[in-house]
């Protein structure tokens, strides 16, 4: 069967078609989520707290932890993060713990939390990496965490979820500028495809503006966490909230550029999860839950 790929073109005018005068008028697809009691394909949670970073922008490791196990238990279905995590991961498995390096990195504090709570679950240390730039040692791991952290990006408009495994290809910059679309491609090669089994999402502060170096200007106090065990949805519900930022600092629909072809070529092209919001349930938990920013 002939894959569809998403282009410029179709983003822009399916964008278009769906303005309506929306704050998030620029996204692909925006529109509501699934409500609860829906038959939604993904969930996925956004859990928040005022107090996860202090006033001079450290890490509260209670308050991050906290979040980070509430939205992880709701995002699989389960009543604690333990049985959530005890699901998805084994003793025996190896796991990687894939986090963000550049421009807006993974707080080490929220690693260091998944970690410990691997090692609870019985995952003994010596069988967890960090292998976020080996293909060697992505290899060798039976499973994945994509632990990401927000933002946005100059080459490929988002710089989240899919556009973490980019070193896995040997060949960054062919997933840049329009070809960004194809970042999916790299979630199906053969040492990582099927691996990623859970998403977490560091929103404590992310970025709504593209680098290469990250401006002060476009980082912001989120205090947030974002999971869920679908990919694209994950990255769905970011670029959602960064849209909406993004609006918010404008006063008016400030799209991202280049457009973030990746989410939905993901869905449609590569089959790695829904970028449809309308199959998408959020469950908000935490500080200001009504809304996503």
């Amino acid at each position: 069967m002939k894959q569809h790929c998403i282009t410029r073109r179709d983003f822009l005018r399916e964008a278009a078609a769906g303005a309506a005068g929306a704050a998030g008028a620029a996204l692909l697809g925006s529109g509501a989520f699934a409500a609860e009691g829906s038959a939604a394909r993904s969930v996925v949670a956004v859990a928040r707290s005022a107090d996860a970073l202090t006033a001079d922008l450290k890490v509260n490791t209670q308050a991050a932890r906290q979040i980070l196990l509430e939205a992880v238990a709701k995002a699989c279905g389960k009543g604690s993060a333990k049985e959530a995590f005890a699901a998805l991961f084994k003793p025996s498995d190896i796991v990687g713990i894939v986090t963000s390096k550049h421009m807006n990195p993974t707080h080490p504090e929220i690693a260091g939390i998944v970690k410990q709570q691997l090692i609870a679950t019985g995952v003994p240390e010596t069988r967890i990496r960090f292998p976020q730039s080996s293909i060697d040692a992505a290899s060798e791991c039976t499973a994945l965490i994509a632990l990401p952290a927000l933002k946005a990006h100059w080459l490929t408009g988002i710089g989240t979820v899919l556009k973490l495994y980019i070193l896995y290809s040997g060949k960054p910059s062919n997933y840049h500028d329009e070809n960004s679309a194809k970042l999916g491609e790299i979630w199906n090669l053969d040492f990582i495809k099927g691996k990623t089994r859970l998403v977490i999402v560091d929103a404590l502060r992310p970025l709504c503006d593209k680098g290469p170096q990250p401006d002060p200007r476009y980082l912001w106090n989120y205090g947030g966490i974002i999971a869920s065990t679908d990919p694209v949805a994950a990255e769905y519900v970011g670029l959602r909230i960064i849209q909406a930022r993004r609006d918010e600092m404008k006063g008016e629909p400030w799209p991202l550029s280049p457009p973030p072809l990746c989410i939905a070529a993901a869905d449609r092209t590569y089959g790695l999860g829904t970028s449809d919001p309308a199959k998408i349930r959020v469950v908000k938990l935490g500080a200001d839950k009504g809304a996503l920013i």
